[in-house]
């Protein structure tokens, strides 16, 4: 039987689910509620991509175009996510998933497309004159971690752990809530910080919402004040704390290692085994931080395919064209960044 492919539909998302689940090389960032999620909270076409044989799901890809005037025109597999890309049970269904994708680009006239794989695809799956693979962009952090509390403790290097534990004699505390209204109002200032745009709160809703019973918050407290709080996902037996940061005395309180520690401790209780510390460009402090932890990074396999005269997109934070920008931003009264951010953001993907 040959390989159909077709738009993907509400009353086949059950299947593409299980699909996603039944790959070991499926994540989270695969999963049907995304197509939503995009659309609902930035507005963006989606196109997933669902391959069937003999009436039996053999491959997806889902797809969102990020088209903007300040960042420009691309089909991303998944924009705002660590990785995506096309999962396929073998060579023939990759094929037919890459040749309707390579079809959607010619009609819709995108000048870039980028697939993001955690892991690289078997060799000779894509066509590498068409393809031009990228390893050195991102990296992503992630550690297996055990049911025991001593264990992941030990398991965090000297300094880090020694952060942990001042945490702990604080007193500082973790509460699980679905409170997005915190989360955001703690993650607006930390990015601002940094000078970057920050999300709307109405992202973090529909998060909540379409991904129920696999996403949860957890915020630190120092006595009633709330010093750092991060929004995880759950897949499998993985945790992958997504959203976060803290406020300004978070750092000074031990507020940070502590949040991250929390994460890990409920999510081994909950049967978690393996921590997702999310991707990171080399340089940054979010790459330090993590490497710091014990994390020892890995490449993240990037794939793009470009129209002819057009070009890779940059737009990571060490880009020197963003310098300005950044130092500006980071300047900006929160209700200011508050406004202008989401506005900006939607484009990075």
């Amino acid at each position: 039987m040959a390989t159909i492919c077709r738009p993907l539909d509400e009353a086949s998302e059950k299947a593409w689910d299980a699909f996603v689940l039944s790959r070991a090389e499926g994540t989270f960032f695969h999963r049907a509620a995304w197509r939503r999620v995009i659309a609902r909270a930035f507005g963006h076409a989606t196109h997933y991509i669902l391959a069937e044989r003999d009436g039996a799901v053999v491959g997806v890809l889902p797809l969102a175009r990020v088209r903007t005037m300040l960042f420009g025109d691309s089909l991303i597999s998944v924009p705002f996510c660590v990785c995506g890309g096309p999962l396929a049970t073998d060579e023939e269904a990759m094929a037919a998933l890459d040749a309707e994708a390579a079809a959607l680009m010619r009609r819709l006239s995108v000048p870039v497309m980028e697939y993001r794989f955690l892991v690289p695809p078997p060799e000779g799956w894509l066509d590498p004159a068409q393809w031009i693979a990228r390893s050195d962009l991102y990296v992503v952090f992630r550690k297996p971690i055990a049911a025991d509390d001593e264990v992941n403790l030990k398991a965090i290097p000297r300094k880090q752990r020694a952060m942990v534990r001042k945490g702990i004699d604080r007193g500082l505390t973790s509460v699980l809530d679905t409170d997005t209204p915190r989360l955001h109002r703690i993650y607006a200032e930390s990015v601002r910080n940094l000078g970057t745009p920050v999300f709307a709160r109405r992202y973090f809703d529909i998060l909540l919402e379409e991904f129920a019973g696999h996403i949860d918050i957890v915020t630190i407290l120092d006595g009633e004040e709330a010093l750092a709080s991060v929004m995880n996902f759950y897949h499998r037996d993985e945790v992958l704390p997504y959203y976060g940061g803290g406020i300004r005395l978070a750092r000074e309180r031990y507020g940070n290692d502590f949040m991250y520690w929390e994460v890990m401790r409920r999510a081994a209780a909950r049967g978690a085994r393996l921590f997702d510390f999310g991707r990171s460009k080399i340089g940054t402090g979010a790459f330090a931080f993590k490497k710091n932890w014990g994390f020892v990074p890995e490449p993240l396999h990037y794939r793009f395919r470009l129209a002819p005269g057009a070009a890779i997109p940059d737009h990571n934070p060490l880009n020197p064209k963003y310098r300005m920008f950044i130092a500006a931003w980071k300047k900006l009264p929160l209700p200011v960044a508050g406004l202008l951010g989401p506005r900006i953001v939607r484009g990075l993907g």
